[in-house]
């Protein structure tokens, strides 16, 4: 090769990688929660560093569910990049549907991510998703209502305790809720809630021969102290209320105790956003004496479906959305406790952000949680608020259908609980797991 072709190679090179003449348009879709529409806003550095277009499809949870996996299912090809959790990830990564995710650069670190999220979002130990952020629940309250009650939160309560709590801080002249919890339905939704909080009444959701376990006496007590709980203390029309609603509340000083996700601690401290950010205080989740607390275990991550056409962009994306210096890019604009949580040792090793007053208590909820060990008697299934079985959204969506018809009135409780034993059952045994 010449040098005058040699030089003029490097110069197309050149021109190339910066002005961005190979450039592409990724596709995401993703949730429509507070971090999530935070990085939409700093997209433009993404754009200035690779020169890659992005266009967002941001959808409601429910919603968002649905339309990923008709997509990835039936090979639509409509996204680059899909926001998913570590309920879709091992099972879409075993079936080849997702990008491996085991060549991202030395710089990117794959290494510091949190084990707990990392093992959540792999296949036979290969990542297929990389967390934007990592969760459990914990409970967010009003310490201004709490004293006004004259009580004190415990740093673990029961929830005897917590029903007691919602009763004293509840205020209807006032517009205030002692508690507002999720009854929206949708397996990851209130169905997600109210699974969580049934491992520490002692429920699951199969035995070990994969038969259903709604006709028994502890998802009786978890479902009638849930509805007895928020008719007393709860928000009208909490049937209907999920993440985002009860977020809302919640800042306008409609709530006196939030039990939800760690990720949401950012946004009900906010000045910002949030009528009572300096009144905040926060809390493991409830347990009930039997040695199970009832947080869950989550990651939105950003996972790549295969065939994209765009996967090397894609994982360019990834790199940046989900690295160190993402973080501390919000940090720089929006401070330390407004960077996503939950992902990756190095945040919690940070100085800066052990001063964060949820930090410790978010990362003591992360480890708490168990998903292979996560109710008091034992399961044939992994996960904490679902079943890691493909099977499962499914048949949780119609489950949760049945208890939020009974949060609202429709039906009673043992109602909700008849119709969910069997059409569990009809689902299992037609999938031939019974």
């Amino acid at each position: 090769m010449s040098l005058r072709t040699s030089a003029l190679m490097a110069t197309a090179m050149s021109l190339i990688t910066a002005g961005g003449a190979f450039a592409d348009t990724i596709t995401i879709a993703t949730v429509n929660n507070g971090d999530m529409i935070r990085m939409q806003g700093m997209t433009d550095d993404f754009t200035a560093k690779t020169g890659h277009d992005v266009e967002w499809v941001t959808l409601e949870e429910n919603v968002l569910r649905q339309r990923v996996t008709t997509d990835i299912s039936t090979k639509g090809g409509a996204f680059d990049l899909m926001t998913i959790g570590m309920y879709e990830t091992p099972i879409w990564g075993a079936n080849g549907w997702l990008v491996p995710l085991d060549d991202l650069s030395e710089d990117y670190d794959a290494g510091d991510i949190l084990p707990a999220m990392a093992g959540g979002l792999s296949h036979d130990g290969t990542l297929y998703a990389a967390p934007f952020y990592g969760e459990s629940s914990m409970i967010m309250y009003r310490t201004d209502l709490m004293e006004k009650a004259g009580l004190e939160m415990p740093k673990a309560p029961t929830w005897t305790f917590i029903r007691e709590a919602a009763a004293a801080m509840t205020d209807r002249d006032n517009d205030i809720n002692g508690i507002c919890l999720r009854g929206k339905a949708g397996w990851g939704e209130g169905g997600a809630f109210i699974t969580a909080m049934s491992n520490s009444f002692g429920a699951r959701w199969f035995d070990m021969d994969w038969n259903a376990q709604f006709d028994t006496e502890a998802w009786a007590n978890t479902l009638n102290f849930f509805k007895g709980m928020m008719d007393e203390s709860g928000p009208a029309g909490y049937a209907t209320n999920g993440f985002n609603e009860n977020l809302s509340l919640f800042q306008q000083g409609k709530c006196g105790m939030w039990i939800d996700a760690t990720v949401a601690a950012s946004f009900v401290t906010s000045p910002e956003d949030s009528t009572v950010a300096d009144k905040v205080g926060f809390a493991l989740a409830p347990d009930n004496g039997l040695g199970k607390r009832s947080n869950w275990l989550w990651a939105w991550a950003l996972a790549i479906p295969a065939g994209t056409q765009n996967e090397a962009a894609a994982k360019q994306f990834i790199e940046w959305a989900t690295s160190k210096s993402y973080i501390e890019l919000v940090a720089g604009k929006e401070g330390w406790a407004n960077v996503p949580p939950g992902a990756r040792i190095s945040l919690y090793e940070n100085p800066e952000y052990q001063k964060v007053p949820f930090a410790q208590m978010t990362l003591d909820s992360i480890l708490s949680a168990d998903p292979n060990n996560s109710t008091v008697e034992p399961t044939p299934y992994v996960g904490v608020q679902f079943a890691a079985i493909p099977e499962f959204a499914g048949i949780a969506s119609e489950v949760s259908q049945e208890f939020s018809a009974a949060y609202a009135g429709q039906q009673t409780v043992e109602e909700a609980l008849a119709k969910a034993q069997a059409l569990t059952n009809d689902a299992m045994e037609a999938a031939g797991y019974r």
